[in-house]
């Protein structure tokens, strides 16, 4: 490992420890001398040797150098680059769940932290994937991978031109909403139960262009106090979770062409 901070790493033995119970793929674990491999630490050393990760130790001025400032627990372990998913696995977990396609698209949202807090309310609320644009974006990095809270092992992100991706979905008959403050509906009032493509816009300019010219419905939401607006991350967690309790209400378990059809 080099002796700086890279985009690369993940610390702290429950982080590692659950990007490999998740299957992450690690390159390797760094383990501080004398620690003791009881408890999380003996899980971790036990998981990575199942998972076939190599664990060396090292002594811990090291892992101080690597992550400076980070309280890494004795513990520092660097990923893979992220293997993104073909938009179509992502449809293909609608099936396999029995369920109407539901996805999440991330209009070049830029902020690592935003990107974080939106994977991990995406898959805490259940859906079956998520696409990332792929110009002026965020990607899975490992910054993004730690603000998840280890959502990222859990879940299929594609990530390709937006546009292109909104063009295969709607060929395919599945709505596409887009989180718009200019938005003509309330996001209560829009039907989210079936087959549905939930786009959330940029940090500062909400729904490009191309983006915007492709959805089949706005929905914003009311904003009563001298804020004119929320962060893309609370925003579209809102809607997310608007659109799980619409579906669990609905009983939103798919009819055969619902999920079949895609």
């Amino acid at each position: 490992m080099a002796d700086t901070v890279t985009e690369d790493l993940v610390w702290g033995r429950h982080p590692v420890l659950e990007a490999l119970r998740a299957g992450e793929r690690l390159r390797e674990v760094s383990v501080a001398e004398g620690a003791a491999r009881a408890g999380a630490l003996g899980a971790l050393v036990d998981a990575a040797g199942r998972a076939g990760v190599p664990v060396r130790t090292v002594p811990r001025a090291a892992l101080d150098r690597i992550a400076r400032g980070a309280n890494h627990q004795g513990v520092v372990a660097r990923l893979a680059e992220y293997a993104y998913h073909d938009l179509d696995e992502l449809l293909a977990e609608a099936i396999r769940r029995g369920e109407p396609p539901w996805l999440l698209l991330l209009d070049a949202v830029q902020d690592v932290h935003n990107l974080g807090s939106l994977l991990r309310t995406a898959e805490a609320a259940g859906v079956h994937g998520v696409v990332l644009a792929d110009r002026h974006a965020a990607g899975v990095t490992a910054a993004v991978r730690k603000a998840s809270a280890g959502a990222v092992a859990h879940l299929r992100i594609a990530q390709m031109p937006l546009a292109a991706a909104l063009d295969r979905l709607s060929a395919r008959g599945i709505p596409i909403v887009g989180l718009d403050e200019a938005g003509e509906l309330e996001y209560t009032a829009a039907d989210l139960t079936g087959p549905l493509a939930l786009v959330v816009g940029s940090e500062g300019r909400g729904l490009s262009r191309a983006v915007a010219g492709r959805v089949d419905a706005r929905v914003a939401l009311p904003m009563r106090g001298r804020v004119g607006s929320l962060n893309a991350a609370v925003a579209g967690s809102i809607v997310l979770y608007e659109a799980l309790r619409q579906r669990t209400a609905a009983g939103a378990r798919a009819p055969g062409a619902d999920a079949q059809n895609v």
